[in-house]
């Protein structure tokens, strides 16, 4: 397990949970972007948006739920967020395992390089 977000989903890393499930685990980022800064990582070890397979559907949407409730959760759903999922080298995805990105709690730019 070189995966550092499949050890942190295992146990065997220390991270600050926000939310936990048999399918998924939301972390804090240790780097956060925004006041609110969570991470919303699949338990099953995908790669990114490009290993993604049709039976993985529930799993994405189950992600994307999880979002919203982490959102409210958090306080910032009435305001705005914004979900991100970064895939690849060119798309700044630093860790090789699909992650969506929730962040909040500011005014957030447009811009996106």
């Amino acid at each position: 397990m070189d995966c550092v977000f499949c050890r942190i989903a295992a146990g065997s890393i220390p991270a600050d949970i926000v939310f936990s499930d048999d399918e998924i685990i939301v972390v804090r980022d240790i780097h956060p972007q925004a006041p609110v800064h969570d991470v919303i990582i699949p338990r099953r070890h995908i790669a990114s948006v490009n290993d993604l397979s049709d039976t993985d559907q529930l799993l994405m949407g189950k992600i994307i739920l999880a979002a919203s409730q982490v959102a409210r959760k958090e306080g910032v759903a009435e305001r705005g967020y914004r979900l991100c999922i970064n895939c690849g080298p060119d798309g700044t995805q630093v860790v090789p395992h699909i992650h969506l990105h929730l962040l909040g709690g500011r005014l957030l730019t447009n811009e996106l390089g």
